[in-house]
């Protein structure tokens, strides 16, 4: 992932529903990211009621995750979170690459933006300062979620 941000644009996040689907593997990590994606949303002024949470085991489950979030709450967009670390096999890189291709489909059948929030990372210490340190992806990723809501609702007509 790059280091050059976008500049941050103003999007009010009032009119929008995000649902949001989080990992419960590397816990501490996700549940970092978690907190940087909400507090970002809420401070863009998405209603806690209009959040919408769920936990799975792993970033393998995210993209079902995000397929039963569009159908049950059709929310204006997905952000799914989840911290993939290189281990001693390539399992790692199955896991990352079999979720980022499925979240894909999920965003492109269900007509509703899935922003991927999965880490995916060499080291330990590179995904914690991802999710804890001085690289808050978490308020990228709530930037890019009110980013793709608007754009959906402004070519949709609403």
């Amino acid at each position: 992932m790059s280091r050059s941000v976008p500049p941050p644009t103003k999007i009010s996040g009032a009119p929008f529903k995000v649902a949001l689907a989080a990992a419960s593997y590397n816990p501490r990590l996700v549940d970092g990211l978690l907190g940087q994606v909400t507090a970002s949303l809420r401070a863009a002024g998405v209603k806690a009621s209009r959040l919408f949470v769920v936990r799975v085991p792993g970033s393998n489950e995210l993209p079902v995750a995000a397929q039963l979030l569009a159908g049950r709450h059709r929310p204006d967009v997905i952000v799914v979170l989840g911290v993939i670390i290189r281990g001693d096999t390539l399992h790692y890189q199955l896991i990352a690459e079999a979720s980022a291709q499925a979240l894909q489909r999920v965003a492109l059948d269900a007509k509703i933006p899935v922003i991927n929030g999965v880490i995916v990372a060499e080291t330990p210490a590179q995904a914690e300062a991802r999710c804890l340190g001085s690289i808050n992806r978490g308020a990228e990723f709530a930037a890019a979620a009110l980013a793709m809501a608007a754009l959906r609702q402004s070519l949709a007509g609403r």
